[in-house]
């Protein structure tokens, strides 16, 4: 099996302009996450990574460092667009294709190791994401993220085969009894947080593009739920941070100072 992964790379941002060049401790954002794609896929035959812009930019940056690339539409609505534009681009399509953006540059490449291991397992699933366990304190700090930014932090329930079955971005599940639950593990809490990593089979995306958008996915703005909405399969993967500091993306200049802050703590993966 073949599977290709893509970074999407946009040159364009308002709070952070030319976001996938910025430094971060000395090395470009893009750079650090190329280098993760590697890490995480060093283990696996038959894969290729390849950064999807819309920028000559950001392509030159990428034949400056040896960086595979591809050039795509700029008008492409999502980073999930861009990479399906992207692998179509190559001369032998992927059976799995894994969306790994631009902007997350403390992406565990762990997570991306799991993703790969759980489609082989199972080929014929449509989507593989990775989630984490919260422990009480990281959802009471969820709950306090809420009360100013309440679409930030997704949540995910399972079913006993670690299949989705939904997300939202309310705190899913609710718990009439917290304070007991609380006491019979003093530790993790039941709600599992979903990291946005995807990873889908080349026949899942091709169909997901033929779907309408769904009437939940328009909701809650949560493109995977156009998949649970028409009855296919999502497997999760459980991963933890292994007691790195965890973080999503790198959206301003804050956001570059809490990750260098992150790298001088945890170290460099």
């Amino acid at each position: 099996m073949k599977t290709a992964l893509v970074i999407p790379a946009r040159y364009a941002s308002k709070r952070l302009p030319g976001k996938p060049l910025v430094k971060i401790a000395g090395k470009s954002m893009l750079s650090r996450v190329y280098h993760i794609a590697e890490l995480g896929t060093k283990d696996f035959k038959q894969i290729e990574i390849l950064v999807a812009t819309d920028d000559e930019r950001i392509a030159d940056h990428c034949k400056e460092l040896n960086m595979n690339y591809v050039m795509t539409d700029p008008e492409c609505p999502s980073g999930t667009d861009r990479a399906f534009a992207a692998v179509n681009q190559l001369s032998e399509k992927p059976d799995f294709i894994i969306n790994l953006q631009g902007d997350a540059p403390l992406t565990p490449p762990w997570f991306i190791r799991a993703m790969i291991e759980a489609f082989y397992k199972n080929p014929s699933i449509a989507m593989v994401t990775p989630c984490v366990r919260l422990t009480w304190k990281e959802l009471d700090q969820l709950r306090e993220n809420k009360k100013t930014t309440p679409f930030s932090g997704t949540t995910v329930v399972m079913d006993k085969n670690q299949k989705a079955l939904w997300f939202s971005k309310n705190i899913l599940p609710a718990m009439r009894k917290e304070k007991a639950l609380r006491e019979k593990d003093l530790v993790f809490s039941p709600v599992y947080r979903h990291i946005g990593l995807y990873g889908h089979s080349y026949k899942a995306l091709e169909t997901f593009f033929k779907l309408d958008e769904g009437y939940y996915e328009a909701l809650e703005g949560l493109e995977q739920l156009r998949f649970l909405e028409n009855h296919f399969d999502i497997q999760m993967v459980i991963v933890d941070y292994k007691d790195r500091t965890g973080m999503s993306g790198v959206d301003s200049p804050v956001d570059v100072e809490r990750a260098e802050a992150i790298i001088a703590k945890d170290g460099e993966f």
